[in-house]
């Protein structure tokens, strides 16, 4: 099956103005690929479920594996790359390490892309 191309311009026509405007606004090249690394973390199903139990309460590994009907090493996993990313936290109470989300960011880049998928 061949892929649509997108849609350009019937001549070339460069709009120096729109350009410069842009480029002032442009954040750097790191910045970027930071932003890039960030979203790549709900590029994974496993993480984002993991996410959305954490939504509801704070749970440690054992829970999420319950839950999600997955390995605790599976969760464990994941839960250290979103540790890394800054996604998740966590507590210790005794033996047991309760996860939850790092912060209202979090839950707030859900809902938008949930918003942005269900229009």
């Amino acid at each position: 099956m061949e892929q649509e191309k997108a849609p350009c311009c019937a001549q070339e026509s460069i709009h120096e103005d729109l350009i410069a405007s842009v480029e002032r606004e442009l954040p750097e090249d790191e910045v970027l690929y930071d932003l890039a690394e960030l979203f790549k973390m709900f590029a994974d199903s496993t993480r984002v479920k993991i996410l959305y139990a954490l939504f509801e309460s704070e749970l440690c590994v054992c829970d999420i594996a319950k839950v999600l009907n997955l390995t605790q090493s599976a969760v464990s996993h994941q839960l250290r790359i979103l540790k890394s990313g800054k996604l998740v936290k966590y507590r210790r109470d005794g033996k047991t390490v309760f996860y939850s989300l790092a912060d209202d960011h979090v839950r707030s880049i859900i809902d938008q892309g949930m918003d942005h998928i269900s229009e």
